[in-house]
């Protein structure tokens, strides 16, 4: 169901096939031959962040995949998340979105206490963009002040320098537990011998500067001369196979059993357009395993569903947007994918059980928002969509997001969007995440643009407002495209709805790792 595959292809090859051949000729290889190397042997590699960077930086010819791969692997039977500079891409240079997508590897790490695995080969900041990149919060430092938070964590850090480590990213591989450097392409050096000739006359190579030889032998930066990177990545295989087994949080799990229906049904039942309605009942039964599910407050709230199920075993709350259009005991006709002020007090005291029961949470977004209106104004949606969100952002169990179609307004808040700090958010390439719908947010700002141009050149015709709306839409649109949200990594990745199963359950298997659990609280909430 994967729309996109030419372009995730290309995307895979990086900065293109002349430069892949470059590296080879160096006797290196591509970020992604490494991580297929380096993982388990008939194991899948769960990359997140592949369209980090797509439709951007064209100024600098595009920056594929942000220029690293990042995902979990298995190695040596330990998931692990795993950062590869690909080099193939402006010499694996930082770009603002490439410091983004490793913080977002390290805070998965954190969140779940993986180790994580550095696969350095990074030439370091893209020098034209370093004010984007180098002095904020969550800009270039942040990364190694992480290092050091894991590390009094007690997260296990490896890197492997297989390439270029330069200025400030040299302290990377050496703020992790434990460095390998290859001999020969491997160095590490706070400034190369072009910029200390520069700064202090010094007639000096790159080797004998910040070589293997050098790093091991001289300064005891580095701990392990690799002779080649394939020594190298089986000794950061055995090195990981070292490390002790770690306690587990002891999430339920049973036996898996198939889903009802065949994931690939999927495709069936969601309709192409995507203001149509369809019952969110038969999607579940693509995704859960058969018989395990058990609704909650099934007749109240019914624009949400709630309930326990298992996934691939797994025991998890499900809080889904229900699409089809429901009738309320009132007689009420209710849209779906609305939020009303009984789904949202359901919700709400479904995520409070789950937390009790530390039961992590799966939300499947399809949100068009919350219901507006004088009745339900008067009916107080402001206060009951306040508790849910304030039930969302204070959870202390896992939470993985699925954005299956529409994920709008505060509805994309309500249904644990990416500012609520779920674990793991997927996105299916159906979905649209915006303010509002298209036709809603066109129609609003064709009167704020139609206004502002009728004031300096008289009202505008029919068929000058009707281009106009044309390209309001078609700009609209654009944003709201799900790569648009992929590229600056609002979401960790787009998948194909038939994997939704098999990443659901990684997502859980990963939190698991994590034994602590904290308390959990609510704070105020009206009532």
């Amino acid at each position: 169901m994967n729309p996109w595959n030419d372009t995730l292809d290309a995307i895979r090859l990086g900065g293109g096939p002349a430069r892949i051949k470059a590296e080879h000729a160096k006797g290196k290889k591509t970020a992604r031959e490494r991580i297929a190397q380096l993982i388990d042997p008939g194991t899948s590699f769960e990359e997140f962040g592949i369209w980090a960077g797509f439709g951007q930086y064209a100024e600098a010819g595009g920056c594929p995949a942000g220029g690293v791969v990042t995902g979990m692997g298995s190695v040596s039977g330990r998931r692990c998340v795993i950062v590869a500079n690909d080099a193939t891409v402006k010499a694996g240079a930082w770009f603002p979105i490439t410091a983004k997508k490793n913080l977002r590897a390290q805070e998965i790490a954190l969140e779940n206490r993986l180790p994580i695995l550095y696969l350095v080969d990074s030439a370091g900041v893209y020098l034209p963009m370093q004010d984007e990149i180098f002095p904020d919060k969550e800009h270039f430092g942040r990364i190694f002040r992480n290092n050091a938070i894991m590390s009094a964590q007690g997260i296990p850090q490896l890197a492997a320098i297989m390439g270029s480590c330069v200025a400030g990213g040299a302290y990377l591989p050496i703020m992790s537990d434990e460095a390998l450097i290859v001999d020969g392409t491997g160095s590490v050096f706070l400034a190369g011998s072009f910029l200390v000739r520069a700064a202090i006359g010094e007639q000096v190579d790159n080797e004998t500067l910040g070589g293997a030889t050098t790093h091991t032998e001289i300064s005891g930066v580095t701990d392990y001369k690799m002779p080649d990177e394939d020594t190298c990545l089986a000794t950061l295989r055995d090195l990981v196979g070292r490390i002790a087994p770690a306690p587990r949080h002891g999430f339920g799990r049973e036996e898996a059993i198939a889903p009802l229906r065949n994931p690939e049904e999927i495709a069936q039942i969601l309709p192409q357009d995507r203001t149509k309605p369809y019952d969110t009942y038969a999607l579940l039964e693509t995704l859960v395993d058969a018989g395990s599910f058990i609704e909650y407050k099934k007749g109240y709230g019914q624009t949400i569903i709630t309930g326990y199920a298992r996934i691939d075993g797994w025991n998890v709350g499900i809080v889904a947007n229900q699409r089809a259009i429901v009738k309320a005991k009132n007689g009420e006709m209710r849209i779906g994918g609305v939020i009303y002020s009984d789904s949202a007090d359901k919700a709400t005291r479904f995520i409070l059980n789950c937390n009790q029961k530390n039961v992590p949470l799966l939300f499947l977004q399809d949100v068009t928002g919350f219901m507006v209106g004088t009745r339900s104004e008067h009916g107080g949606i402001i206060k009951d969509g306040a508790k849910m969100v304030n039930a969302v952002a204070n959870s202390v169990v896992p939470k993985i997001t699925v954005i299956v179609g529409n994920s709008y307004g505060a509805g994309n808040y309500a249904m644990c969007g990416k500012a609520y700090d779920p674990r793991f958010i997927y996105a299916w390439p159906s979905a649209r995440i915006a303010v509002m719908g298209g036709a809603q947010a066109a129609q609003t700002l064709l009167q704020i643009e139609a206004a502002a141009r009728e004031k300096k050149g008289g009202p505008l015709d029919e068929a000058g407002r009707a281009a106009l709306l044309k390209e309001i839409t078609e700009r609209y649109e654009a944003t709201t495209d799900i790569r648009y949200a992929a590229s600056r990594l609002w979401v960790d990745e787009i998948i194909d709805p038939a994997e939704t199963r098999a990443r659901v359950s990684a997502a859980i298997d990963a939190a698991d790792h994590n034994p602590e659990r904290p308390v959990f609280r609510t704070g105020v909430i009206q009532v």
